[in-house]
């Protein structure tokens, strides 16, 4: 009886792959300037920030990030550009890799000593992507991303690997 439950679900999960795959569709963003949101930066515990993403032509794109949190004791700061090269386009997706650049800044609070330092450095990140769209919201895309990740600050040096779902890698609304 397991089995056929497994069986079943493994059909339907693939059905609705297949049904989602057929609603959207690869486009073209020449010339398009897009807002939204993202949150790709290594501080821990992350930060989400406001990203704006423009393509200059059918095949190249730029991006950047902004995130800031002013916790007390424990704030955080990063500005983020990225470089797509869109790779191929399928029915409903355009899929890209590029690169990444950026500065990043945060403080922690010591609480045997009551003090904050504030810690800097920066991020450089190579990564392979793709982004999703629906017909009927033409101007919508979902991304997610697959790479590697360099996050350097006055504490510590961090390589990563990066897999970022559309939560994360972002939802950009184009004009």
């Amino acid at each position: 009886m397991q089995h056929v439950l497994n069986f079943k679900a493994k059909i339907f999960v693939l059905i609705s792959i297949l049904s989602l795959s057929c609603v959207g569709y690869g486009k073209d963003l020449t010339n398009r300037l897009g807002v939204g949101y993202a949150d790709q930066f290594g501080i821990d515990g992350g930060l989400p920030s406001l990203a704006v993403r423009y393509y200059p032509n059918p095949d190249l794109g730029v991006s950047a990030q902004v995130g800031v949190d002013t916790q007390e004791n424990a704030s955080k700061f990063g500005f983020l550009a990225k470089v797509y090269r869109i790779v191929f386009q399928e029915d409903n997706m355009n899929f890209y890799m590029g690169a990444g650049a950026g500065l990043i800044s945060k403080e922690t609070y010591n609480s045997t000593t009551s003090t904050s330092d504030n810690d800097s450095g920066f991020e450089v990140s190579g990564y392979v992507g793709g982004e999703f769209f629906f017909s009927g919201l033409d101007s919508l895309g979902f991304s997610f991303e697959t790479g590697i990740g360099v996050t350097s600050i006055s504490s510590e040096v961090r390589f990563r690997t990066i897999g970022d779902h559309p939560m994360r890698a972002g939802i950009t609304f184009y004009f």
